[in-house]
């Protein structure tokens, strides 16, 4: 049976969910009923660094916020599909728009709606505090909680994993 670490080898992409994953999961509302999020400054660096270094970041997201498109336009992510209904349709487009096969991707989830991605991963990854399901289909668990650096784990795996492989 293969690591996490040997999954990663091969990754080209990275797809995230948002939230649970990238924020704490809660939602947050003004007063005036507009939606905040938190999102952690060391998944904002990590995800940088995979961009550097030539992997693809996706967030695929069955919620739609204007805070998500605009941290993922200051991290430089170009693949932010939300509103999204069936991740897995938008996961084989993305795949087919790059040229990439589901060998080469990662992904991050934390409940049954990002179970169809996880299935086809590559590499399937769970937030600590994801649900049980979501643990249980994955081939790694996170140290830290969504929101809570969680991708930041995952980015560092990789950039490891295909630091060893050259």
């Amino acid at each position: 049976m293969e690591t996490p670490l040997e999954r990663a080898n091969d990754v080209r992409l990275l797809v995230l969910d948002v939230d649970g994953v990238l924020t704490d999961g809660k939602l947050y509302f003004t007063a005036r009923g507009e939606e905040m999020k938190c999102f952690h400054v060391r998944d904002g660096a990590g995800i940088v660094q995979v961009l550097r270094a030539g992997i693809q970041v996706a967030v695929i997201s069955g919620r739609s916020s204007e805070a998500v498109e605009r941290r993922m336009s200051e991290l430089g992510v170009t693949w932010v599909r939300q509103g999204t209904d069936d991740k897995l349709a938008a996961l084989r487009e993305l795949l087919d728009i790059l040229g990439l096969s589901e060998q080469a991707v990662a992904c991050i989830g934390d409940d049954v709606a990002d179970l169809p991605l996880l299935e086809t991963a590559r590499l399937a990854v769970a937030v600590a505090d994801a649900h049980p399901s979501v643990r249980s289909r994955a081939h790694l668990i996170t140290q830290a909680c969504g929101g809570q650096g969680a991708v930041r784990e995952v980015c560092d795996l990789i950039l490891e994993s295909q630091r060893r492989a050259s």
